[in-house]
């Protein structure tokens, strides 16, 4: 089964994802990436989104989807995708459901849940690696990054609350409506969030094992 992971800023499914690939076996599809690897090599759809991303513009949801149906028709028979970043509104949200209908993908959605405020204060006191972008809450009090000894900093989206209030609107006005379409096709697992990392690990786990091992 493939997952679209969800959840606020600051919620750590940054971290849960990073989980989930590796207990799932889940091949991870982030759009940015798929994007450059795509605008390298010499095929029709990698030119057409080379010649977007030269000229400047935003990539269509259109191609968006023919990158995913790319994507997804090159995968490993039997191989599960994790989704992070995608969908982000509600239209987008319509045609990735279409598009894994037309493959035949069986797929959930998983929110790791939390409030606004606890995302306010976890943005504005978490702190990342300058080297691997690794995030660090603020209960992690050494000054470097444990995974490649970088200094650690506070992003600068993070140190400004306007950035931060705008980041989290969009996520009201874009995301919630996409994932309240999940909850109305019964196929969202939801996770609280705020608790510690493992514990939401222990959480996804336990809602997700018995999927998994069918």
């Amino acid at each position: 089964m493939d997952l679209v992971l969800f959840g606020r800023q600051g919620s750590g499914k940054g971290t849960q994802g990073k989980f989930l690939t590796e207990r799932y076996g889940l091949m991870p599809f982030v759009t940015g990436d798929e994007l450059r690897k795509l605008a390298a090599t010499d095929s029709d759809l990698g030119r057409k989104v080379k010649s977007i991303i030269e000229a400047g513009h935003l990539v269509s949801n259109e191609i968006v989807m023919e990158i995913i149906e790319n994507f997804m028709t090159n995968l490993e028979e039997g191989k599960a995708v994790l989704f992070d970043g995608i969908p982000r509104k509600l239209e987008q949200a319509k045609s990735f459901n279409a598009l894994m209908e037309k493959l035949n993908r069986d797929y959930s959605g998983v929110i790791i849940e939390i409030g606004e405020e606890e995302a306010i204060t976890r943005l504005t006191s978490r702190r990342m690696c300058a080297k691997c972008k690794a995030i660090y809450p603020a209960k992690y009090d050494q000054p470097s990054c444990a995974e490649c000894g970088g200094d650690l900093e506070i992003r600068q989206d993070d140190a400004n609350m306007d950035a931060i209030r705008t980041r989290l609107d969009a996520y009201e006005n874009e995301t919630v409506p996409s994932i309240n379409l999940y909850r109305e096709m019964d196929k969202i697992i939801e996770i609280n969030g705020e608790q510690d990392i493992d514990q939401v690990k222990e959480n996804v786990f336990a809602a997700l094992d018995p999927v998994f091992q069918q």
